[in-house]
């Protein structure tokens, strides 16, 4: 898709439409209103004959418009104006995109970014704008035959008067950044698990790497992973005719001496839980275990795109879980590179043991924080549903600031209690701790499990489990969190 910034007056124009808005009260935009006024009161009369009340994501396209030079004109309810926010404005986004993609139109101009949103400026607008469309447009086709309906819509144009042009220019180049990334991720997590391996994550990472010049890119092998002592990581991959792999991308963009920001997304290409096999309706979806290593590596190709003046480090443990002769047995216990032991007493709960020893091998770094992101539990689908992942971590400004970025992002967090009481759960007669601590908190308790091996430095947590795949007849991967670590890493660069 083609996204770029227009100045020039809505008359004078070469577009296939415009959208434009309208509240509920029938006030509309300043778009709106330029076009209503040039065209004997068009909009008016279609408001007052009862075709369209403003209510939000309601559309109405004018197929023709006379004495006009503008082709169409797609009208979009935004709602009541005092009630406006951003997640509305997002939703009036998706409705445009939406009767858009229905259409013959091949280029469009989207004039929303105008809209007053409280504490919102028209660099997040404009930002906005191409996140939306950019994720309604995303067609998966790589693994078919039959392609999908080609979509006409190529290019984007954002009205932006030139008193704000330079605001909507950032935000286009924002926008354009993180779209690239979150298109990355979901296009990595909707591979089937037999092409998108360990191996084939890591060569993606090595290209991506070779595209920036401050990014580069180090591959662990399970040779490296059993000299530094990873017995918790490399125990998940026995059982796989795959081999393990740690990604490590470094991205250099900030002073040389500065603490890096470390990420870590759990990147298992496909979870069979092992021994402790999984049912198996719905198993398929579990090639999506590895939607926090595609999304680490998606965030940081769009911080080199975008050239932010910090130091990211992108840690991805990549292994498959299956069943095998010398797979993980419940049971059995493992050493970890920190020296804790682990008695596995569910194999299904592999991901703590890929984490645990990457965030051993984070302390290297002498990171300034570190954020893990895994698909980790059922247990924070079931707490907190599609709408919100779970955060926990054992720092409160980190966390804060990961609620601030989420907010901002509308890309949902809500925050769980890591209080030591449920500590208590993950004791075991035979080794340092158990991988599990039973059904009760199964989010807490993945938690604390991880936070045994993040005592050294600030960390948060953020489960994905239940935000990073929708299911059903829409089932594909969202993309998530990738904007809102783009937002946490935007507040850092420019706070």
């Amino acid at each position: 898709m083609d996204y770029s910034i227009e100045s020039l007056s809505l008359d004078k124009l070469e577009t296939d439409c415009v959208i434009v808005g309208i509240y509920t009260n029938q006030q509309l935009t300043p778009s709106a209103s330029f076009i209503d006024n040039n065209t004997h009161q068009l909009i008016s009369n279609l408001i007052e004959r009862g075709d369209i009340k403003g209510k939000n994501s309601e559309t109405l396209m004018i197929n023709v418009v006379p004495d006009s030079s503008l082709a169409r004109v797609l009208i979009v309810g935004l709602g009541d104006a005092d009630k406006f926010s951003a997640k509305l404005y997002r939703k009036a986004l998706s409705a445009a995109i939406k009767t858009i993609k229905a259409t013959s139109c091949g280029s469009v101009t989207c004039t929303l970014a105008e809209v007053e949103l409280k504490g919102l400026d028209f660099q997040w607008k404009t930002r906005q704008i191409i996140e939306v469309f950019n994720d309604a447009v995303y067609q998966y086709s790589q693994t078919k035959s039959i392609k999908p309906a080609v979509i006409n819509l190529k290019k984007v144009q954002i009205s932006a008067s030139e008193a704000v042009k330079a605001d909507a220019e950032i935000g286009l180049a924002q926008g354009i950044a993180i779209a690239n990334a979150i298109d990355l991720t979901k296009l990595m997590a909707d591979l089937p698990g037999n092409i998108c391996t360990p191996t084939y994550l890591a060569d993606e990472a090595v290209k991506i790497a070779e595209a920036f010049p401050n990014l580069s890119a180090e591959i662990l092998e399970e040779a490296d992973m059993e000299k530094l002592g990873m017995g918790s990581l490399l125990s998940v991959s026995r059982g796989s005719r795959q081999p393990a792999k740690l990604i490590c991308l470094n991205y250099q963009g900030g002073a040389a001496q500065a603490k890096p920001i470390v990420l870590i997304g759990k990147g298992l290409t496909f979870d069979s839980g092992g021994i402790s096999l999984k049912a198996g309706a719905g198993m398929d979806e579990m090639k999506y275990d590895m939607c926090g290593g595609a999304t680490v590596i998606g965030v940081l190709q769009a911080a080199a795109q975008l050239a932010l003046p910090l130091n990211i480090i992108g840690l991805v443990p990549s292994s498959e879980n299956m069943p095998d002769g010398d797979a993980n047995k419940p049971g059995d216990i493992l050493t970890s590179m920190s020296g804790k032991t682990i008695e596995v007493l569910n194999t299904d709960a592999e991901g703590r043991l890929l984490l645990c020893d990457t965030l051993t091998y984070a302390e290297k770094y002498n990171p300034d924080v570190v954020i893990d992101l895994a698909t980790l539990t059922g247990a924070c689908l079931v707490a907190l549903g599609r709408v919100a992942s779970g955060l926990l971590g054992n720092d409160d400004e980190l966390c804060d600031a990961l609620i601030r970025a989420s907010e901002t992002a509308c890309d949902s967090v809500w925050r769980l209690p890591l209080w030591e009481e449920y500590q208590e759960q993950l004791k075991s007669n035979f080794a340092d701790l158990a991988n599990v601590g039973g059904r009760d908190a199964g989010t807490v308790t993945a938690a604390c499990f991880l936070s045994r091996f993040a005592e050294d430095f600030r960390w948060a947590h953020l489960d994905i489990a239940g935000t990073a795949w929708r299911t059903g007849s829409h089932k594909g991967a969202t993309g998530r969190p990738v904007p809102l670590l783009m937002q946490y890493l935007l507040d850092r660069a420019h706070g």
